[in-house]
Order: structure tokens, then sequence, then C-alpha cells
């Protein structure tokens, strides 16, 4: 091998490697992707546990006793309008891909006898089940979560107010409407509101009065009165000393 083929390996292997070493750097320098300063999505994890946050994010339950007496059957009606493309309101009305609403206040659950209900409804009726306003509540809110495995793919109602609104115009589809369930009365031993006083209880019958004078002490009964003119007889002393013994 003389110098001049030494020279052209030399140079083939410089140019490859001067080939390999910048198209390393041009890779580089494209494809480059720095590290974010901060993390797009950083998880935080609070503390106390989770039961604690859980029951913090909780939102306190309204009873739909005390949000129909608010309810707007009109309101309603808008409202009704989510329910329209799978259910009619009106007496006599077709079934849809759900039964048919009129009268649908506590009528007992899959009872349409000309609607295929799914197998969960079913069980759901089958156990004596009905559409009370607690049912219907809890059902609009949460379809699933009422009735797990039901066909309804409903998403559910989340506002109260809407909700009761709806159940208001549910209501109304009827010839006879049921009546609407009374405000629940407060317990006995629930504290009295803000400014108001609570009322005193009751002493017992057989129990003395606090501020009651005591009875007085029984007294010796006095000693009957001394005939007129004669003189009354001295008390005697409170100790009475022993009479000295008469002398023989």
């Amino acid at each position: 091998m003389n110098s001049t083929q030494a020279n052209k390996f030399i140079m083939a292997l410089l140019g490859t490697v001067f080939v390999v070493m910048t198209t390393g750097l041009l890779a580089d320098a494209l494809f480059y992707s720095p590290a974010p300063e901060k993390p797009g999505y950083e998880i935080v994890v609070a503390e106390g546990g989770a039961s604690g946050d859980a029951g913090a994010a909780k939102k306190e339950e309204v009873s739909i006793v005390t949000l129909l007496q608010t309810a707007d059957p009109e309101r309603g009606a808008a409202v009704f309008k989510l329910c329209q493309a799978c259910h009619t309101s009106e007496k006599g009305g077709a079934n849809k891909i759900g039964p048919h609403l009129y009268d649908v206040v506590n009528r007992p659950a899959a009872s349409v006898a000309d609607f295929s209900y799914s197998a969960a409804m079913k069980e759901f009726g089958a156990a004596g089940n009905t559409w009370d306003y607690e049912n219907l509540n809890k059902f609009l809110a949460s379809p699933k979560g009422l009735v797990k495995g039901t066909a309804m793919g409903f998403a559910g109602v989340k506002k109260d107010n809407d909700r009761a609104s709806l159940i208001a115009y549910l209501r109304s589809l009827s010839d006879n409407p049921a009546p609407l369930p009374t405000a629940d009365a407060a317990p006995a031993d629930a504290p009295a509101a803000e400014g108001e006083e609570k009322p005193a209880e009751a002493a017992p019958a057989n129990a003395a009065p606090a501020d009651a004078a005591p009875a007085p002490a029984e007294t010796a009964p006095a000693a009957p009165a001394a005939p007129e003119g004669e003189k009354p007889a001295e008390p005697a002393p409170e100790t009475q000393e022993q009479a000295p013994t008469q002398a023989n």
C-alpha cells in the first residue's frame, strides 16, 4: 500500500467521523427540549387525610321537602326540555326511548305496561319502589347513582332548584296531582334560633319553689293565762339549782 492509498483511507475515515458528529449536533439542535422550570401538572397532596378532605368537599344536601316549598313549575317546564328527546309529557303520550312521564309522581317504578325496561329498573320496581319525591330527586340528580345498571344515559340535573322545579312540573302532569309534602317540624330538642329565648322548663309539681321560705320551727304551746287578780307564776330558771337539805 503506497502513501496515496493510506491518505485516501485516512481522509475517508475523517470524513465519516465529521459527518456523524455533524449529524449528531444538528439532531440535538433540532430536537432540543429543555426541562420546564415548573411542571405543568403539579399534584399537590393536601394534609389531613382523604376522609377529612372528602367531608369538607362534600356539599351539604338540602331536603327535597324544603326545596319544593319554593319550587316553580314554570321553570320546571323549561328544564323539562332536557327530557323531551326521550320522554313525552302529555296524557296518553307515546313511549319513546324512555316511558311517558304523565302522572309519574308516586307511580310504581317500572310499571308502564307497554315499555321494555332494563333489568336493573325491573329489579328496582320489584323491590316495591315508587317514584315518590325522594326517589325522583335522587334519580334526577344521578340516575345511575340510584339505580345501578339503568339504561338511562342522562347525566342528571345538578342544580337543586332546577331539579325541584322539574319535580314540581312533573307533579302538575296529572288529573289529580299528588299533594306536596309539608315541611318537617323542628325537633323538640332543637337549639333556639339566634335572638330567640329558649322557653324555661316547667318545674315538677312536687318540687318546692327555690325561694320559698323555710317552714317555721315548732314552738312549745303557750302557757295558759293566769286568772284575773292572781299574779302569774314566774318562769322557772333555765338551770334549777338543787334545793338544800333541811337540817334536823
